[in-house]
């Protein structure tokens, strides 16, 4: 049985999950294509995406500062929440919102900050934050930004976007290889919008 601890994530009954789909775009386009497999090169991110880089990609984050790190070399959603947004009458498919990898099995919002994913034979995915939906999804789906975010208990807002991660070590990924959850020494930090 799971059990929540004082900041609201779970603590973890199982440690695995899968990869649903992996997704590249060599282009800045909100949408990846889906392919049969991805490399994930060590401090880089995903060989031939938009995204691949030492430091920051992301175009608006370039105007901003093109010297700060990448923190946002992969970006990954779980599969679970596409059967959510069906049921909100969204039929959203691996890749479409712009993720390398789609998961299963895998609470990826309730991982805190430097949680480890080991996927296949050699990768390792450092996840660093949450996704932050914006507004390239209204123009994708009218009104999907709202279904990506939601309310806790308290108040605060619940970011359903996903989570982005760096590349620890690289290795090839492809849809059905096996995620090994590494959790990060305590104390956690809970995962922030990078």
């Amino acid at each position: 049985m799971a059990e929540e601890n004082t900041f609201g994530w779970q603590e973890y009954d199982h440690t695995t999950g899968s990869v649903v789909a992996v997704s590249r775009s060599k282009e800045h386009v909100f949408s990846k294509a889906n392919v049969e497999s991805i490399v994930l090169l060590k401090s880089l991110g995903v060989e031939g995406d938009a995204h691949m880089g030492k430091t920051v990609q992301h175009l608006s984050r370039i105007a901003r500062n093109p010297e700060q790190p990448n923190l946002r070399q992969i970006h990954l959603i779980h599969s679970e929440l596409f059967t959510e947004l069906q049921n909100a009458r969204y039929n959203i498919f691996p890749g479409q919102i712009g993720e390398n990898i789609t998961t299963y099995g895998i609470d990826l919002l309730g991982l805190p900050t430097g949680t480890e994913l080991h996927i296949g034979e050699t990768a390792v995915v450092g996840i660093t934050g949450l996704r932050n939906p914006c507004a390239q999804l209204d123009d994708f789906r009218p009104r999907l930004m709202n279904a990506l975010l939601d309310r806790a208990k308290d108040g605060s807002i619940i970011r359903k976007g996903g989570v982005m991660g760096v590349a620890l070590e690289g290795g090839t990924v492809k849809p059905g290889d096996r995620i090994q959850i590494v959790l990060p020494q305590k104390p956690y930090r809970p995962l922030q919008i990078v």
